[in-house]
């Protein structure tokens, strides 16, 4: 394939994360308005903000295979409209029950976009291209991140008047953006993308298998289920924490964006190491250096500038995690590109318990606590179990 049309194809993609990541984070951007006008508790808050995560357990490995029957131009298109169509419906939601219900019909929309771009930068670019290229989508969720808070929040609340119109639009735009991938993606010999697999006789089962015996297949899906237990435990958490703490509103939606600057940070420095050391030494590294940072948001004695410090110092860890546990499965023999959605899919199904716990745990503990630490200092057991599993990683 074409360099330009690969590029022009990865940015397309980048831009269809970007928008997931504003629509599924728009939720905590709000949280705090959310919660006063539904009158909802803060585990009712937590499981809210883990929702999605929680609706990827069972549909990961199902999404995942059929993200690889029917190729990634497909998935993402389809992904844009069922994740619009729930944003708007959160946008008329009147209790916790009308809000959940769409969240998690928002969550079957995003695997079609977090199972459908590895596979995409799996057929365009070549192996050793697979970890650049995912850095590069990954910036393009974590603008979306930041987008949520700083011009969801910030400017777009106010400007439209609350988090209502703010969601109601954004799935509006998701849903017009997905008119414009099928038509541009058509233009570049989208049937090439939509091409299935050459093991397409193989059952679902048989690929599922096949990727769970694979060497070191065990170590990515636990590297990958604390990521996600830190990801969305902090992201969903830190600006209501902030406001707690005593911090304004617009500043504590700024920190959050520079959470998320962290993570671009972060996802940039992977293609200057990927080159020169063992994906085990990548990990390893980030263990650390996630490890260092929780300890500074929850430690007695430290101030708001630590946790502050802290966050920033996960986000960067985070951040160059996030492309590795997408693009390691396409190094692994017994993988390769034909079973990247399968194999993503399988470090998602069980990694969103993690997802999930995180957000929902720090909820439920500052519930019968009436603090966030027990919550936070979780996060330094994740960070931890994150070095156990890349000290055991070969690649």
């Amino acid at each position: 394939m074409a360099s330009r049309r690969s590029a022009g194809l990865l940015a397309l993609g980048s831009l269809a994360y970007l928008a997931l990541m504003f629509v599924w984070f728009s939720l905590p951007a709000f949280l705090v308005p959310i919660s006063t006008e539904l009158t909802l508790t803060s585990a009712e808050a937590g499981f809210l903000a883990g929702a999605i995560p929680l609706s990827y357990i069972p549909l990961s490995v199902m999404s995942g295979v059929i993200v690889d029957r029917i190729g990634p131009r497909r998935s993402v298109g389809l992904a844009l409209v069922i994740f619009g169509v729930a944003q708007i419906f959160r946008g008329y939601a009147t209790d916790f029950w009308t809000l959940l219900l769409p969240t998690l019909l928002l969550g079957v929309g995003g695997t079609g976009i977090t199972f459908g771009l590895p596979k995409l930068v799996s057929k365009i670019y070549t192996a050793e291209r697979v970890g650049v290229a995912s850095s590069v989508y990954m910036i393009g969720s974590y603008l979306g991140v930041a987008a949520a808070f700083s011009l969801g929040r910030g400017v777009l609340g106010p400007l439209l008047g609350g988090w209502r119109p703010v969601f109601f639009w954004g799935g509006v735009a998701c849903i017009a953006f997905s008119v414009g991938w099928f038509l541009v993606t058509r233009g570049t010999n989208g049937a090439d993308l939509d091409a299935p697999p050459a093991d397409e006789h193989n059952s679902a089962r048989t690929n599922v298998r096949a990727v769970l015996t694979t060497p070191g297949m065990l170590s990515v899906i636990v590297i990958g289920t604390m990521y996600l237990f830190i990801l969305h435990g902090i992201q969903g958490w830190l600006a209501t924490i902030l406001e707690y703490r005593g911090i304004a509103p617009t500043l504590a939606a700024t920190i959050t964006s520079g959470m998320v600057g962290a993570q671009i940070l972060g996802a940039l420095a992977i293609p200057l190491f990927v080159s020169r050391l063992s994906y085990r030494k990548i990990v390893l590294a980030i263990g650390v250096v996630t490890t260092a940072g929780s300890l500074g948001m929850w430690i007695p004695g430290l101030g708001g500038t630590a946790a502050v410090a802290g966050a920033l110092v996960i986000g960067i860890g985070i951040g160059a995690l996030s492309p590795l546990v997408r693009a390691i499965p396409v190094e692994l023999d017994g993988v390769g590109p034909e079973l990247t959605g399968t194999a993503v899919g399988l470090v998602f199904t069980v990694g969103e318990i993690g997802g999930f716990l995180g957000p929902f745990l720090i909820g439920s503990l500052e519930t019968t606590t009436d603090s966030f630490v027990p919550g936070l200092a979780l996060l330094t057991v994740g960070g931890l179990l994150i070095l156990g599993a890349g000290a055991s990683l070969s690649t």
